[in-house]
């Protein structure tokens, strides 16, 4: 079944994301919730469901991490954890809701709370991997990065470019986590985090709340002039331990290949290169990003570390990736991430993207990559 012009996004909030030592979680979910209320001129009391993306169960368990701060009480709440696409899954399912008739107006909401959670890093999950250990995000993109510096012979300078993008563009967000730009000498001389990942190719945590309105297309009209349509949605699983596939190379996430397949195949989109307006997807890490040039087809396979080098993906280029700055410079709230995309396309589709509007946008994709590579979701949004 597609789902291509079935549903609407009518409103979209945001709280600014960062170390947000003097708001809780539930402060921030009500700041991006009356956002969006206003956003899509609408009462708290028409929203009909909601659905909530929440990675860490210490900052949120089950549906009450979103009623609660909301008073949204006698109506359907679920909460959504699939990694870091815990956000997107929950659009996913909103979605879902709306095309299927069940209800005509509902709520996707991401969030998480993580600079309180007292760690020098995520929240531990435990256990490690009997091979290699408890190898952590970085360690396992740092491998990813070495396998494709051998393979197709980039460099740190050209993984550093998505990170000069990306903080250039993150710059002048005003709900950006960092909001400065970077240069390369920077980025290649920082401090090693994972080699050949230094500090400027890893994105930080960060607190952060978006929310997403959604409802029937026929009706979205009725809320605003400019409401804009869902054209595709995929979500695919591979495995989580990708050491024992003896197909997998680190060059490459099937699950992204696969979610984008989907997702193109319901919006009818048969060159990405040409067709996509601009995008969001997730740069955990720079070559991460890399990756996803290729992934999702605006690239030949190796030709990624060109496509950064030459400018395409720039705000200015053929193709602008992370015009919101991305994860690395807009932050990585891990349940928000997902809604947060969601927000930027919305924007930038409306023409609302003050100071890092792209140029006359038709068709946004947001993709999200989480745990070793083994969930993906992508969306697609136009007119």
């Amino acid at each position: 079944m597609s789902l291509k012009d079935k549903v609407a996004v009518i409103g979209v909030g945001c709280c600014k994301f960062g170390e947000n030592w003097t708001q809780s979680q539930e402060d921030m979910l009500v700041e991006a919730a009356y956002d969006a209320y206003g956003d899509a001129r609408i009462e708290p009391s028409q929203i009909q469901a909601a659905w909530v993306g929440i990675q860490y169960a210490s900052t949120g368990m089950a549906g009450i991490g979103l009623a609660d701060p909301l008073k949204l009480y006698g109506i359907p709440v679920t909460r959504c954890e699939n990694f870091c696409a815990s956000g997107m899954d929950a659009f996913r399912n909103a979605v879902f809701s709306v095309a299927a008739g069940v209800y005509d107006i509902v709520m996707a909401a991401g969030v998480e709370k993580l600079m309180d959670a007292g760690s020098r890093g995520l929240p531990g999950t435990g256990g490690g991997h009997p091979f290699i250990g408890g190898v952590s995000a970085p360690g396992m993109f740092a491998m990813a990065a070495n396998r494709y510096m051998d393979k197709y012979g980039i460099t740190k300078e050209t993984m550093g470019k998505v990170a000069v993008k990306n903080h250039y563009n993150g710059a002048v967000n005003p709900k950006a986590h960092f909001q400065r730009e970077v240069d390369l000498e920077t980025v290649v001389n920082a401090p090693m985090i994972a080699s050949p990942l230094g500090r400027f190719d890893c994105c930080a945590m960060t607190d952060g709340a978006a929310v997403a309105i959604i409802c029937r297309a026929d009706m979205a009209n009725k809320f605003r002039d400019d409401p804009v349509y869902v054209k595709g949605l995929g979500l695919s699983v591979y495995t989580g331990q990708p050491n024992y596939d003896p197909n997998f190379d680190y060059l490459g996430f099937s699950s992204t290949q696969h979610a984008s397949s989907e997702a193109y195949k319901q919006a009818g989109v048969s060159n990405p290169r040409k067709e996509i307006s601009f995008a969001e997807v997730h740069d955990c890490f720079t070559i991460t990003e890399i990756l996803n040039y290729e992934d999702l087809g605006f690239c030949n396979k190796g030709e990624g570390g060109k496509f950064i080098e030459e400018g395409i993906s720039s705000i200015e280029g053929e193709l602008p990736v992370n015009p919101s700055g991305g994860l690395k410079s807009f932050g990585h709230p891990i349940g928000a991430t997902g809604v947060r995309m969601i927000y930027e396309l919305t924007k930038q589709l409306q023409g609302r993207a003050d100071g890092r509007q792209v140029k006359n946008p038709e068709l946004g994709l947001a993709h999200n990559l989480g745990g070793p590579g083994s969930v993906a979701c992508v969306a697609i949004l136009g007119w």
